[in-house]
């Protein structure tokens, strides 16, 4: 445990059947919160909250929600409002990518990024302020991302649902401090050794070779020892590195900070 005083907090996590978004549960949970692990997985959503109850002691249950559903969003913060009496903590998590080459991007693949990542996104900030706003308390956490804040190469879609949901974080946190209700975005580095890179048919390793997004690379090792050569700090960004930020936002050591987009990237981004 750690000193964030996030004991008995109540936490709803999106996307946290598996990935950053199961590590990103765990941490909260072993940090003293009650978790609500969401994802369109029901099967996979419930199997990392047994596997993070019998792991910490706490109560998580899992749930499956798709965020893009606004009826399913709205329930599952009413829901967890009736079971728990009160929201402390959101971490927007869920997201999808595709890399195309914008030339021979497909458009309905291009509008479900921005579905998933922007208006799922909206979706759940907006019921999380809807309960967030009575009980005048509360801390949203958009997992963003660097390319929030530099454009990506054959990565139009995902970069602009990056940089719309930094736009969305800003508003909603301008709006919502009079009722003290923070809201704020992590925009981690490249989380090389995940799954979201590292899947041998869907990762990114595997579709930035195909979408010829690093100039030379003939082979995953080329495009993977490029991303670090990108970073000062030489190394990809880890999970640990990323929940830091999250339980930092979470507690109220972060109590004076709202409307951030804060870098977790080695240096490769600074502002």
């Amino acid at each position: 445990m750690s000193n964030a005083n996030l004991k008995d907090k109540i936490a709803i996590v999106t996307g946290g059947a598996q990935g950053l978004g199961q590590a990103i549960c765990e941490r909260l949970a072993r940090e003293g919160c009650h978790v609500v692990v969401v994802d369109v997985n029901e099967e996979g959503a419930k199997a990392t909250a047994s596997q993070i109850t019998r792991a910490t002691g706490r109560r998580v249950t899992g749930r499956k929600v798709d965020v893009t559903q606004e009826p399913q969003v709205q329930a599952l913060f009413d829901d967890t409002a009736k079971e728990f009496g009160h929201v402390d903590i959101v971490v927007a998590n869920a997201a999808i990518l595709i890399a195309e080459p914008i030339a021979e991007a497909d458009a309905e693949k291009w509008r479900a990024v921005m579905n998933v990542n922007l208006f799922g996104y909206f979706l759940v900030t907006k019921h999380a302020c809807r309960t967030m706003k009575q009980q005048r308390s509360g801390s949203i956490i958009n997992i963003n991302s660097k390319s929030g804040k530099k454009g990506s190469a054959a990565n139009s879609a995902y970069a602009a649902s990056k940089f719309g949901g930094i736009g969305h974080t800003q508003s909603v946190a301008l709006e919502m401090a009079p009722f003290n209700v923070r809201c704020n975005a992590i925009c981690p580095g490249n989380l090389l050794d995940s799954p979201l890179w590292t899947h041998p048919e869907k990762g990114l390793f595997v579709q930035y070779l195909r979408a010829g997004k690093v100039s030379g690379a003939k082979t995953l090792d080329d495009v993977r020892q490029a991303y670090i050569n990108q970073v000062p700090m030489k190394r990809g960004c880890s999970y640990d590195d990323v929940c830091n930020a999250v339980i930092f936002l979470a507690s109220d050591q972060s109590s004076y900070i709202t409307g951030i987009a804060l870098s977790v990237t080695g240096g490769q981004e600074m502002n």
